[in-house]
């Protein structure tokens, strides 16, 4: 079985529809399912002094992971053979992409800072960063929607595809059940330090290529100023607080010619987080615009990968 072709399926499907709300409403969604189970653990065992929190969060980490890897597993077996078992493959592998939700939540903060709402975009913008954005401005709310596209074009889109094209229906599940923990419990505040290190640490490791392949995606689909994109990219990333999440986002800096990252607000401290492209200005409202169509040229980029891996 192509593995690959079925990712690719699993994002077409995606691209065209979403996860239409009338599904969502009758089922849920399976990466819900995923964040109550971990939901329920993180409440039974974050508990007690440092050590035992660490041990505790990884013994559920790997609990969870298992579990959802022995589930796809299973199902796969059961799979048949040939195309159809691609397209079932890659029917089953569909809720794991995020390609759409991310364009369509970005674009909603978008489409109201241009129109000068502000208090629209801090409500969206709420949706997809953890920062109180009553604290931010314009810029700040553009910078927080370009960095969101940046990193999650990986996490929600190139990273999930990557492992399923080289482990199938585990490979993209697992995936996403891990960057489920990360965004659940990956935080450096008193309560997760200890308990969220091992989902953490394990999320680092499993974007560590995929992150770097998407800022290639991006300096690539930066038509006229691939160079700088690049150049960008390999100056600034190492210089970000994430060692992952830099890549993209130096990508999309450079690509755009603005400035991300740089301080922040988190739980009312002012964090001195380095700029990536320093010496540009602050984004612009339409500037999102720009980004999302940067995005959506380095998802048809991904694809492309994607069909040479099926045709290789």
């Amino acid at each position: 079985m192509s593995f690959a072709a079925a990712m690719l399926i699993a994002l077409l499907i995606d691209v065209a529809l979403g996860w239409p709300n009338k599904l969502y409403r009758a089922i849920g969604h399976p990466v819900t399912w995923i964040g109550r189970a971990i939901s329920a653990g993180e409440r039974l065992l974050n508990s007690g002094q440092s050590g035992p929190r660490r041990v505790k969060g990884t013994v559920l980490v790997v609990s969870v992971l298992f579990a959802v890897a022995l589930v796809t597993w299973r199902i796969s077996l059961f799979l048949p053979g040939g195309w159809v078992g691609v397209l079932t493959t890659g029917l089953l592998a569909w809720p794991f992409v995020a390609a759409r939700s991310l364009n369509d939540h970005v674009k909603a903060v978008g489409t109201p800072l241009e129109g000068g709402d502000v208090e629209g975009a801090r409500e969206a913008v709420s949706n997809i960063v953890g920062r109180n954005p009553e604290t931010m401005d314009t810029p700040a709310m553009t910078r927080a929607a370009l960095e969101s596209l940046a990193e999650n074009a990986s996490d929600g889109v190139v990273a999930p595809l990557f492992w399923g094209a080289i482990f199938g229906l585990p490979g993209i599940a697992v995936y996403k059940a891990l960057n489920t923990f990360d965004s659940m419990i990956g935080y450096r505040n008193e309560r997760y330090q200890d308990f969220g290190w091992a989902a953490a640490r394990l999320d680092d490791l499993a974007n560590l290529i995929p992150a770097r392949l998407t800022g290639l995606l991006i300096a690539g689909a930066a038509t006229g100023v691939r160079r700088t994109a690049y150049r960008t990219m390999m100056r600034d990333a190492r210089s970000h607080r994430s060692p992952n999440a830099g890549w993209p986002e130096a990508a999309m800096a450079g690509a755009l010619g603005v400035r991300l990252s740089g301080p922040r607000v988190y739980d009312g401290m002012e964090s001195d987080d380095p700029w990536l492209n320093p010496v540009a200005a602050d984004p612009r409202p339409q500037d999102i615009r720009r980004g999302l169509v940067l995005y959506q040229r380095a998802v048809a980029g991904f694809a492309i990968v994607l069909v040479i891996a099926i045709v290789l």
